[in-house]
């Protein structure tokens, strides 16, 4: 009996399918940074870059609240140029961001490098010292002004009544140059933290056997500062500078709350002044002027804080090598 073989099924060659073009797009790197991107550039857009763009065309016109304007060009600009209580915010924002950012910086840098030591309950005492920066602004402002009320200051109490140094309180926010130093003084207070905990990160990346090396070679206190700690540093601190600088130039809120830019005018900062003219007086394209009269001075901050970077780049390409 014979036994008839079946012919057998020929064999499928399966064709590997090639990816659609959905998956090579998101397989494209570029491509899939955008997209990951895409919700943080989309925020910045509508709350950075639209009201940046839409204050820079209102500084053109002669807009205000309840009528919309025309451009007008540079007439604004001009006027400010005129304006004596412009070039009085000018001086008083560049010596009230000199003098509280070299404070900030002195203060600052002696408390991170006492943090930096080895003590007992020195992590309760960094978030203690975190303290001025976290607590609302507002709330701080109202601590000082109560601090320097004519009527019931503490520092007049002690000075009056318990020390016995002088007859009658001292008024601070009475007269143009006691307002301004004790607006410096309260920024000073709230801005220490941020410098020192920023500049605390920065020495804790020193390594230590620098130090130990250096004391070897019998280097003092000072020359250990000087060679080792501030040159490592110079980095952070234009980093951390720059921060500050843009932080205390565009303050408001606690100027506001205290001085309300006065007496007669003498403690406007730039940022106080564009919401007294703008959004107070009713003059959105003057205060969108003075607004954008700050840009300058930020580009220049933001360059410095870029040189910074470079400078650190530069450094860490020269230690590689």
């Amino acid at each position: 009996m014979s036994v008839t073989t079946l012919p057998s099924r020929p064999r499928r060659i399966i064709e590997q399918r090639q990816p659609g073009w959905i998956v090579r797009l998101f397989d494209y790197k570029p491509f899939l940074i955008v997209m990951c991107l895409a919700p943080a550039i989309g925020l910045l857009a509508v709350f950075l870059t639209y009201p940046l763009g839409l204050g820079v065309w209102l500084a053109f016109t002669d807009t205000t609240i309840g009528q919309r304007g025309v451009f007008i060009g540079l007439e604004n600009f001009q006027y400010l140029l005129k304006d004596p209580l412009w070039w009085n915010a000018v001086f008083y924002s560049v010596f009230y961001t000199a003098i509280a950012t070299i404070g900030k910086f002195a203060l600052g840098f002696w408390l991170a490098l006492l943090l930096n030591n080895h003590f007992p309950l020195k992590s309760l005492l960094r978030a203690i010292i975190l303290l001025p920066w976290i607590v609302p602004t507002v709330l701080s402002a109202l601590a000082f002004w109560w601090i320097y009320d004519p009527q019931f200051s503490i520092i007049s109490y002690l000075l009056v009544d318990v020390l016995h140094v002088r007859t009658t309180n001292i008024d601070f926010l009475g007269t143009p140059w006691p307002a301004r130093f004790s607006l410096i003084v309260a920024n000073i207070w709230r801005g220490i933290p941020f410098v020192a905990i920023s500049l605390l990160a920065g020495l804790q990346t020193i390594s230590p056997s620098l130090y130990e090396a250096a004391m070897l070679d019998g280097a003092t206190a000072w020359q250990r500062f000087r060679f080792i700690t501030l040159p490592m540093m110079m980095p952070i601190l234009a980093i951390v500078m720059t921060f500050s600088i843009i932080f205390t130039f565009t303050d408001f809120q606690l100027v506001y709350a205290i001085t309300r830019g006065g007496p007669v005018n003498s403690t406007h900062l730039l940022a106080t002044l564009a919401f007294q003219r703008g959004i107070a007086g009713g003059e959105l394209g003057e205060g969108a002027a003075i607004a954008v009269s700050m840009i300058p001075f930020l580009v220049f901050a933001t360059l410095f804080s870029y040189f910074g970077l470079a400078r650190r780049k530069w450094q860490q390409g020269e230690a590689n090598d």
